[in-house]
């Protein structure tokens, strides 16, 4: 029988496709959950350690919101100045004290490998909730059972990426989870100053997925079962009028659209003015479904670490 493997959740590289069917599977048996009129509780006597030592909203709230679904207790930190690592603790100790207090920790950290730093101080479950330049794995689970409420399926599909795809680290995650279904392809759309960084592309390389990386929005989108679209991220650049020149270029309007309204449309928030207000009416517009997903999702990753 299959008993979910892991531990802690650091990376998307840890998972197979067996654990992610599984994780899609409870979070659709959680959505049953969340229409129940009587609280359901399996969780009622587990606490989560929510550490966000940089700013979240959606990250945050729908781990918290995920954890009172199934149970009810929730202890929390906000901004590393609000915390002893202001006073130069250290991960590992810091690690050991919430260990004290909480069941599970999720975790949000500017650092590069902070969030493992910290599993490996722990014997409790740890998720890592954005570290750095690194992952953002829960991100890239719920943008994955997004594409398959909305096409019911995983294989056989063509997705489109666009706009800042040097940056934008949920990008990154996708790709590295994508790729255990098949017959994917991908289509990069950007700026030659925003491309996928070489980590991405060097890893498609090696597992012998069919990519393209252009810079026509049009051509780009052609044929895309998915298009995914990303805002491009003013506080990454040094030169202000770098960003003044290209900062409209990738704006996705029903005239971009024209020739593929099918395709379902995807953003993980915040949005700025890269979609246009008149795309939300489209039946593919998928990036408000998208953020419901967030609650079931990340009751299913607390609920397999927590109930093995």
């Amino acid at each position: 029988m299959y008993t979910f493997p892991h531990k802690d959740i650091l990376s998307t590289k840890q998972f197979s496709r067996i654990d992610l069917e599984t994780i899609f599977e409870t979070a659709m048996e959680m959505e049953k959950y969340l229409s129940w009129a009587k609280k359901w509780k399996p969780l009622e006597w587990y606490i989560m350690a929510s550490m966000f030592y940089e700013p979240s909203t959606r990250t945050r709230l729908s781990f918290e919101t995920a954890m009172q679904k199934l149970g009810w207790w929730v202890i929390t930190v906000s901004e590393k100045w609000n915390s002893s690592l202001s006073k130069w603790e250290t991960l590992e100790d810091n690690a050991k004290i919430i260990s004290i207090y909480a069941d599970i920790i999720v975790m949000r950290h500017p650092e590069a490998y902070s969030v493992e730093t910290t599993a490996k101080a722990t014997n409790r479950p740890v998720i890592n909730a954005w570290d750095g330049p690194h992952q953002h794995p829960s991100q890239a689970f719920l943008d994955m059972y997004t594409i398959l409420k909305e096409n019911k399926r995983l294989d056989n599909l063509k997705v489109a990426m666009v706009w800042d795809l040097k940056y934008w680290r949920t990008t990154h995650s996708l790709v590295f989870l994508l790729w255990l279904f098949n017959d994917i392809e991908f289509t990069f759309i950007s700026p030659e100053e925003l491309k996928m960084p070489e980590k991405v592309t060097d890893f498609l390389k090696n597992k012998n997925i069919k990519y393209r990386e252009v810079t026509n929005y049009k051509e780009g989108i052609d044929w895309s079962d998915v298009l995914y679209v990303t805002r491009i991220q003013k506080e990454r650049f040094t030169d202000l009028s770098e960003y003044d020149r290209i900062k409209d270029d990738y704006i996705l309007d029903l005239e971009i659209l024209w020739d593929n309204k099918n395709m379902t449309i995807m953003h993980p928030l915040p949005r700025v003015n890269e979609v246009k207000e008149e795309i939300d009416a489209l039946p593919t517009a998928a990036f408000f479904r998208q953020a419901q997903n967030w609650v079931p999702i990340r009751m299913a990753l607390l609920y397999l670490l927590l109930n093995k």
